[in-house]
């Protein structure tokens, strides 16, 4: 397995990091565009292998959709096979098909879809023999553990016969990226409502257009973490926008408690270091993917935060709370579970002259853990993870001036 040594470093002159677009966004207009059958002019799609991944399946059609490891295109591409009233196997690396997806079959299957699961009940691989009459236009589905369901539906709503009313039941979690999905579409023509926890989109057409995507706000809360845990530097990031539809936007409140001046200017956000105000709590229920990369500026910082709202970590690349809790308490710091569901960060106390970090076939624990960089020297395994998400994430680390050797 390879892995990458990274020289310590806590001081970065002004440098332009040219972020990756979202593969968020990207997903989502790929299947719009494919409900429109490609009529739309989409620009700035993102180079995430998740992204290319569904772009591949997409215009090839294959038999067998292999997801590989990306969660949103399986979930996105298991509802679209259902609409277009395909024939398909459903399936993905093993870790894929660990991750249940019973929620949104059931819900497909109150439609009126007709999905088998080819091994263990609630999990891929299944078949999907499509939908060819709607059975009910009303559907509950629960809020709490993945929006990316509810995203899947409400993109394939249009395109029912009889529309489609959702109720979600319960907490609503990752909120923003259900609203994200919702303004994409409109940006596609399509109206809707959302009044209480009841969300109703009626059929219509979706209307081809131009969609250029967006900067990727996950990818960019690790430079983020870098800035606030270095001695001292400036970074600008391009591409991204102040009123953003990206739930991980909220990196920038975050931030500014921990160091991180933002300030939105000439296509995109210039970051410089200011001192550390103090972070108590954060409530990561819309926007948890930001956090591994909180919780490492914590527990670097010295900041004793509280997180809520972590409850789909554990369903995520990996389990995410785990696999914190095991590299954490290398740096001699921790994630601990203080309460049902409430962690807080017991911050390092003294740092190991080198720290190597597992990344558990994870995207996001490689990156998160880089600004450790700024602390002691750093061992990255398995450094490609990086490509579900931020493939030229390493080559942008060296634009800062951070030193990396690779060993095979």
């Amino acid at each position: 397995m390879e892995t990458i040594h990274l020289a310590q470093k806590s001081d970065f002159s002004a440098t332009h990091i040219p972020l990756p677009s979202s593969k968020s966004e990207s997903n989502r207009v790929l299947i719009i565009d494919a409900l429109t059958e490609g009529e739309n002019k989409l620009s700035n799609l993102a180079e995430a292998r998740d992204t290319q991944t569904m772009i591949s399946l997409l215009e090839k059609n294959p038999p067998v959709f292999d997801v590989l490891d990306a969660g949103t295109t399986m979930r996105f591409l298991t509802a679209y096979a259902a609409i277009t009233n395909q024939n398909k196997v459903m399936t993905g690396t093993p870790r894929m098909c660990d991750r249940p997806i019973g929620i949104l079959v059931d819900a497909l299957r109150t439609i009126g879809a007709e999905i088998h699961y080819l091994g263990v009940e609630g999990y891929p691989p299944m078949a999907i023999h499509g939908l060819s009459e709607q059975k009910s236009e009303k559907v509950k589905i629960r809020g709490d553990v993945s929006s990316q369901y509810i995203s899947a539906l409400l993109m394939i709503a249009p395109l029912l016969p009889k529309g489609l009313e959702l109720e979600l039941e319960g907490k609503v979690g990752s909120r923003s990226y259900i609203e994200m999905t919702l303004d994409t579409m409109s940006h596609f023509g399509i109206s809707y409502e959302w009044i209480d926890n009841k969300i109703t989109v009626a059929h219509q057409a979706y209307q081809p257009t131009t969609f250029a995507v967006e900067s990727d706000w996950s990818g960019a809360g690790y430079w983020f973490s870098l800035l606030a845990c270095a001695d001292s530097g400036e970074l600008f990031l391009s591409g991204l926008k102040e009123n953003s539809l990206q739930g991980d936007s909220a990196v920038v409140e975050i931030m500014g408690q921990l160091g991180v001046k933002s300030t939105f200017k000439d296509g995109g956000v210039l970051l410089e270091k200011q001192p550390v105000k103090g972070l108590k709590h954060w409530d990561f229920t819309h926007c948890p993917d930001l956090a591994q990369t909180i919780a490492v500026t914590c527990a670097i910082l010295g900041q004793n935060a509280t997180f809520t709202g972590l409850e789909s970590l554990k369903i995520k690349e990996t389990d995410r709370i785990y696999a914190l809790q095991q590299e954490l308490a290398k740096f001699n710091a921790d994630l601990k579970e203080v309460e049902p569901e409430v962690y807080q960060v017991i911050p390092s106390v003294t740092m190991p002259a080198e720290v190597k970090i597992h990344t558990y076939e994870d995207h996001r624990m490689a990156m998160a853990f880089m600004p450790l960089i700024t602390k002691t020297r750093v061992s990255i395994e398995d450094p490609s993870v990086v490509n579900k998400s931020y493939p030229s994430f390493w080559k942008h680390c060296e634009l800062t001036g951070i030193s990396i050797v690779s060993q095979s």
